[in-house]
């Protein structure tokens, strides 16, 4: 079994929140989460970067994380309290016969998105910012770092999704199931809420949250980034996390 073989600033979000406390104090912004609506068939929202093209490189390229303030409010949403999400493992779809349990590894953290191969715009930007974020930060801790991604569209996914993920974050992790209660076990403790449905006309239409999640060493959701945090913040978050703690 592996865990993966291998609070928030203001801001317009594609995903609307319910019963929103946000209360600011020692570098964390809190928020107590009642409710979030998807993201329509996967193409809501606004980012300031594209999945398009390789990272900038050169002198106009965000350079390397090498510190942070201490007392820094982190660009993602922090859930009080913390919710545990190892409870449930799913399998892995790039290890035959593992399981990925929802847990960094000692000392790292482990980052987390559920999404689909045939999303458009939303997965493929969100993976493209979490890609540049881990090369924003020092290579040893960006390698103290695993991604996962599960897919919430699993009869056109199980086959398709480690190639996938891998275009991104080459020894990133794949993970999913066809059994429908397995998937929402798994998914619940994130808070995530997905649907498909298939039209009359045999069209499939794929709705869900767009965040992308930070999970630490015991299990415990740490962050929640919304559609459209940058890559520069992702960094920043990853490596306050990683230096520094939740605190």
């Amino acid at each position: 079994m592996s865990s993966s073989s291998s609070r928030a600033s203001s801001r317009t979000m594609s995903e609307r929140t319910g019963l929103v406390r946000i209360a600011r104090g020692r570098g964390i912004a809190t928020v107590a989460v009642g409710a979030i609506v998807l993201l329509g068939a996967c193409g809501s929202g606004d980012s300031g970067s594209t999945a398009e093209g390789p990272p900038e490189t050169g002198s106009g390229a965000p350079q390397e994380i090498e510190s942070v303030e201490p007392d820094r409010v982190f660009a993602g949403i922090v859930r009080e309290p913390a919710p545990v999400v190892d409870q449930t493992p799913i399998p892995s779809l790039t290890y035959e016969g593992d399981e990925v349990v929802f847990r960094a590894q000692p000392g790292g953290l482990q980052v987390v998105y559920f999404g689909y191969t045939n999303c458009p715009d939303v997965c493929p930007t969100t993976m493209f910012d979490h890609t540049v974020s881990l090369r924003l930060l020092p290579d040893d801790m960006a390698d103290q770092i695993d991604t996962v991604m599960v897919t919430v569209d699993p009869e056109r996914d199980l086959t398709l999704l480690s190639d996938y993920v891998e275009s991104f974050v080459p020894d990133a992790e794949a993970a999913g199931t066809s059994d429908p209660a397995l998937l929402k076990a798994a998914a619940d403790p994130f808070g995530v809420s997905y649907e498909v449905t298939t039209g009359s006309d045999g069209s499939v239409d794929v709705a869900h949250s767009g965040f992308l999640y930070v999970v630490g060493d015991t299990g415990e959701l740490l962050l929640a980034w919304p559609f459209g945090t940058s890559s520069e913040e992702m960094a920043a978050d990853m490596f306050q996390l990683m230096t520094v703690g939740v605190t």
